[in-house]
């Protein structure tokens, strides 16, 4: 796009439709649809109206960033060795920021070398069908003529989340079936279906498949809970990318931290902080919600609002990253 109309006319540069296009106003904000402003608006019908706070602007920025168009399927890894880490919270919540503000097209997706919990974490569906299942399905879909409604029969629908859930094996036998050629066989069909796969891992960053994830991520997205042990595993697994050759990845990692209780340590919160932040590209924090210790199906209704404000703003930072 011309940056100087006056330059290019002095250089014969024509303008073209994209510099048309490109010096359109931004849309109008609209009125304040939240706290005290909002509130007035309704009252009065919208005959006195305000506009948003800063609060609700910064909403509307990250649900935007969520909403960015996408260059193509974008896969994001969720990742920390230690187990307990909240992984699996993470990545359901961000498959289900992702699928709320983007109409679907999301996929969570359990990539754990062993039995992972995402598919008892996701809400059920009248299949038990894991990834094990679809990669034995897998020529099924490489006729060109499969639409993503096929993949029902594998994938769990995660209701007004608008998002799909892949749970892995639930044969400890059998688990180790997916290999990195495996993973990499499931990863080229279903982003042909999916805009966005939120990828769960396990604990061996030596298994094959996890390794797999890691080359193929967008993304990196590194999640701790406030505690020294689960902070040592993210500080160890940066170490670890790092001399494997994803400095460039680490770099341009979201960090994401969770509180366990009520109340979080503030000092051990700040040195996560200190030395998080000189290594990924953003640290963020999200607040303890009890609706999530149960450990049963996410219900994205039971969340408190500073839970999935928190998210929202987890998500958007990972959307700028893509």
């Amino acid at each position: 796009m011309i940056d100087d109309p006056d330059s290019a006319r002095d250089a014969g540069i024509a303008p073209n439709l994209a510099d048309f296009l490109g010096s359109r106003p931004a849309a109008p904000t609209g009125p304040a649809q939240q706290g005290w402003q909002g509130a007035v608006g309704r009252l009065t019908g919208g005959l006195i109206t305000f506009a948003p706070g800063g609060a609700e602007l910064a909403q509307r920025d990250a649900i935007s960033s969520v909403q960015r168009t996408l260059n193509g399927p974008r896969t994001i890894v969720v990742l920390n060795p230690k187990g307990g880490a909240h992984k699996t919270t993470a990545t359901l919540l961000i498959a289900a920021t992702f699928g709320t503000y983007r109409g679907g097209f999301t996929l969570a997706w359990d990539n754990n070398e062993t039995m992972g919990t995402l598919g008892v974490r996701a809400q059920a569906a009248a299949h038990t069908n894991t990834a094990v299942d679809l990669l034995r399905d897998l020529e099924r879909f490489g006729d060109g003529e499969a639409r993503v409604g096929d993949l029902d029969g594998y994938v769990r629908a995660q209701g007004d989340a608008q998002f799909d859930a892949l749970a892995s094996d639930l044969d400890p036998a059998g688990a180790a079936s997916i290999d990195a050629a495996a993973f990499g066989r499931l990863h080229s069909t279903l982003s042909r279906f999916y805009r966005v796969l939120v990828i769960d891992t396990g604990n061996n960053m030596r298994a094959s498949n996890w390794e797999a994830a890691v080359d193929t991520a967008d993304q990196l997205v590194i999640v701790s809970t406030i505690r020294e042990d689960t902070g040592f595993g993210a500080a160890a697994l940066i170490d670890g990318l790092r001399a494997k050759g994803h400095a460039d990845k680490v770099a341009q990692a979201v960090t994401i931290l969770a509180s366990p209780s009520k109340t979080a340590d503030p000092q051990l919160s700040r040195r996560l902080h200190e030395h998080f932040a000189q290594l990924t590209r953003t640290v963020l924090d999200v607040p303890f919600d009890a609706s999530l210790v149960s450990g049963g199906p996410l219900n994205v209704d039971a969340l408190a609002p500073r839970t999935r404000a928190a998210w929202l703003l987890a998500t958007a930072a990972i959307a700028d990253g893509l």
